[in-house]
C-alpha cells in the first residue's frame, strides 16, 4: 500500500518546500504504519502519537510561513532506545532500567530535535545492547520485515525494521560492534557508522570507545543528510572530534570514478555463504563499470576476535557493576555470562587486547594508503530465527566477523543492500573508508545504489 511513509526524507522535505505534502500527512501515515505493520515485527518499544502530530502541526505551520526551522523539518524520526531522550524514558531493553521520563536529549537527539524532526517514539534494542541481534526480557523479539520469523540483527534491529517499513524515514543507531550494519545488511536498509568521535555521545557507553551513534535510513542521501546534522563538537563528549569542514550532503555527486577500491570477500579467513560472496563480487563490478580501479586484495589481519571479546565483555561488566544477583535473575542470560566473563578479565589482559586494536589500526591506516576503500559482506550470512544469539548456539560474535574490526579501527562504515538470496532474503555490502573519511565512503555508497535498483525493491509486508 503506498504512502508518504514510502518516500525518503529527501523526497519529504522537497514535496514540503513546494507545497505537495505536511509534515501532519507524512507524520499521520508512518503513525499508520506503525499501528498496522509493527505488530509484525515489535520495532517499537515507544509510540508517542500525540507528542508527533503536535509537532507535525507545528512544523506544517513553519513551512506554510515559509519558514522552517531545520534541516529535518517535519521528517518523522526515531530513535534507538539506548539514547537519552527528554520526556521519554530510555530503558535500554531492561527490566532493571528506570521507567521514568528523561530529562535531556542526548547530544544526537538533541541535533535531530533542533533541525525540526518530528520524534515519533523509540526502537527496540536487546539488553543494554548487548549482541548482533534483537530480542529482551522487556520488550520480546524484533522481527525482519521480509520474514517476521527471522532476525531483524541488532543491536540497532527496531531501528532497522522500523524504517525498512516506513515507521519513519529516518532512526538513530548505535553501533558498539555492528550494531547499525548487522541490521541493515539483514533488511535491506542503509546505515553507516561513522568515524569514531564525529558524533558526539553523552553520557558515555560503558563498552567505551568501540560505540559509535549513526544514521539509519532507507537511502544513502538520507543517511548523509543525518549524519551531518548530528555530526560535530560537543563538550559534553571528551572525545568530540570538531564540526567537519564539508558536509557530507555535498560530496554525494563526486562519484568514484579513479577510486581505489579494494575488494576482501572473506577478509582471508572467513567462511561467506556463496550468494553472499557473489552479490559482493558482482558489486565490485558495479564499482569497476563507474570508473574505479578494483583490486581483490586482503587486508592481511586474522580475526581479532578473542581482543574484540576482551573489551566487549569487560563493558558489560562496567554495565552491570551496580546490579545485584536479584536484578541479574531477571537479564538476559547471555548478557549476565559475558558480563561474568568480563570481570574475570585483569588489567595486563585488557591492555593486551588494547595491543591487538592498535596494531590492527596501524594496519588499516598503512592499507588505507594504497586503497582508498575496501569492500566486503557486511555479513557472511543472511538471517536466520529470531530469538536466537546465532544460528548454531555460539556467541554473537561468531557470525559478525566483517563488522567489529572497524570499531575496533574506529573506521567509518557503511552498509547498503547489493541483492538478495534465492529465498528472497537481503545481502549487505560494507564499504569501509579510513578514519575522518566518511564522506568518501557515503559517496561511494550513494554511487553504488545509484547504479543499481536493490534499495527499490520492499518487503512482503509492504
Amino acid at each position: 500500500m503506498s504512502s508518504t511513509a514510502d518516500l525518503s526524507a529527501t523526497d519529504l522535505l522537497t514535496a514540503y518546500r513546494t507545497g505537495e505534502l505536511s509534515p501532519v500527512e507524512a507524520t499521520r501515515d508512518a503513525l499508520e504504519r506503525i499501528s498496522r505493520l509493527d505488530p509484525h515485527v515489535n520495532a517499537f518499544c515507544l509510540v508517542d502519537e500525540a507528542g508527533a502530530l503536535a509537532a507535525a502541526r507545528e512544523s506544517e505551520e513553519r513551512w506554510r510561513r515559509g519558514a522552517p526551522c531545520g534541516v529535518l523539518d517535519g521528517v518523522p524520526t526515531s530513535i534507538k532506545d539506548i539514547l537519552l531522550t527528554a520526556g521519554w524514558p530510555t530503558r535500554r531493553g531492561s527490566v532493571t532500567s528506570d521507567p521514568a521520563p528523561g530529562e535531556v536529549d542526548g547530544p544526537p537527539v538533541a541535533r535531530v530535535r533542533e533541525q525540526g524532526a518530528v520524534l515519533i517514539g523509540k526502537t527496540t534494542t536487546p539488553e543494554l545492547a548487548w549482541k548482533g541481534v534483537t530480542d529482551s526480557p522487556l520488550t520480546g523479539v524484533t522481527g525482519n520485515p521480509w520474514d517476521p520469523t527471522l532476525t531483524a540483527g541488532g543491536s540497532s534491529g527496531g531501528s532497522a525494521a522500523a524504517v525498512g517499513l516506513g515507521m519513519g524515514a529516518l532512526s538513530l543507531g548505535t553501533d558498539g560492534g555492528g550494531s547499525v550494519r548487522i541490521p541493515a545488511g539483514f533488511t535491506g536498509t542503509v546505515a553507516h557508522k561513522p568515524t569514531y568521535g564525529r558524533v558526539p555521545h553523552h553520557p558515555a557507553s560503558p563498552f567505551g570507545t568501540l560505540a559509535h551513534v549513526g544514521p539509519m535510513t532507507r537511502t544513502v542521501a538520507d543517511a548523509a543528510l543525518l549524519l551531518d546534522v548530528i555530526s560535530g563538537f560537543d563538550v559534553r563528549d571528551p572525545w568530540a572530534l570538531p564540526t567537519p569542514v564539508r558536509r557530507c550532503v555535498d560530496a554525494q555527486g563526486d562519484g568514484v570514478s579513479g577510486l581505489r577500491v579494494a575488494v576482501s570477500p572473506t577478509l582471508g579467513h572467513v567462511d561467506v555463504d556463496a550468494e553472499v560472496r557473489a552479490a559482493v563480487e558482482a558489486a565490485a563490478g558495479v564499482f569497476a563499470s563507474l570508473g574505479a580501479t578494483v583490486e581483490y586484495v586482503d587486508p592481511g589481519f586474522a580475526d581479532p576476535v578473542e581482543a574484540f571479546e576482551t573489551l566487549w565483555f569487560t563493558g558489560a561488566a562496567k554495565s552491570m557493576e551496580a546490579l545485584d544477583a536479584a536484578a541479574r535473575s531477571r537479564m538476559d542470560p547471555g548478557l549476565v555470562d559475558i558480563a561474568t566473563q568480563g570481570e574475570k578479565v585483569s588489567a595486563v589482559e585488557y591492555l593486551t587486547a588494547m595491543a591487538v586494536r592498535n596494531d590492527l589500526g596501524s594496519l588499516m591506516n598503512e592499507f588505507h594508503q594504497r586503497h582508498d576503500v575496501l569492500l566486503t559482506p557486511t555479513l557472511p550470512i543472511a538471517a536466520f530465527r529470531a530469538g536466537q544469539e546465532s544460528p548454531d548456539g555460539r556467541r554473537w560474535t561468531t557470525w559478525t566477523p566483517f563488522t567489529y574490526p572497524f570499531n575496533m579501527t574506529q573506521q567509518p562504515a557503511a552498509s547498503v543492500p547489493c541483492g538478495f538470496t534465492a529465498a528472497g532474503l537481503p545481502i549487505g555490502l560494507q564499504i569501509v573508508g579510513p578514519r575522518h573519511a566518511d564522506a568518501q565512503v557515503l559517496t561511494a555508497a550513494y554511487a553504488f545504489e545509484q547504479a543499481t535498483d536493490h534499495h527499490l525493491r520492499r518487503p512482503p509486508l509492504l
